[in-house]
């Protein structure tokens, strides 16, 4: 069974707001396995005024942050409830690899794989492309704390 998530369902569990909320969509979900999310980069986001403003570059920091919150998603379709009133906070990125600059207009896809879950600490093997070629990847571990 593949589940979408709109712009609301996903502000439903990340905590994240613009500018900082960087999914806009979930395209396919299989809880337990995988999660495929879409960020549509624009030339109005904010960190283009800096990043560069003569060629604008969507920062390497930025595109691990969007894979992150992805893996949030994924984890939220997987526990269900479990994780209901937690907090799910990044723990550690591994292998982090980048191929291409991302830059306005393009469609950043997202996905994260499930690796494991032990209590509450995951791991997720997390992939960025535009247009089938590839962009990003980094192994991402995160935990969920009760606040």
């Amino acid at each position: 069974m593949s589940i979408t998530l709109d712009i609301l369902q996903i502000q439903a569990f990340l905590p994240h707001r613009y500018p900082f909320l960087l999914v806009d969509k979930v395209v396919e979900c299989e809880p337990g396995v995988r999660l495929l999310g879409v960020k549509n980069v624009t030339y109005n986001e904010p960190f283009f005024q800096g990043h560069f403003p003569q060629k604008p570059v969507m920062p390497g920091v930025l595109i691990l942050e969007a894979m992150a919150q992805t893996t949030g998603l994924l984890a939220s379709e997987t526990a269900g409830a479990e994780l209901k009133g937690m907090i799910y906070y990044l723990t550690g990125i591994d292998k982090a690899k980048f191929k291409r600059p991302v830059v306005p207009g393009d469609q950043l896809m997202l996905e994260a794989r499930f690796v494991r879950s032990k209590r509450n600490l995951w791991a997720f093997e997390c992939n960025a492309s535009v247009d089938g070629e590839f962009v990003a990847s980094a192994e991402i571990r995160c935990a969920a704390v009760v606040e």
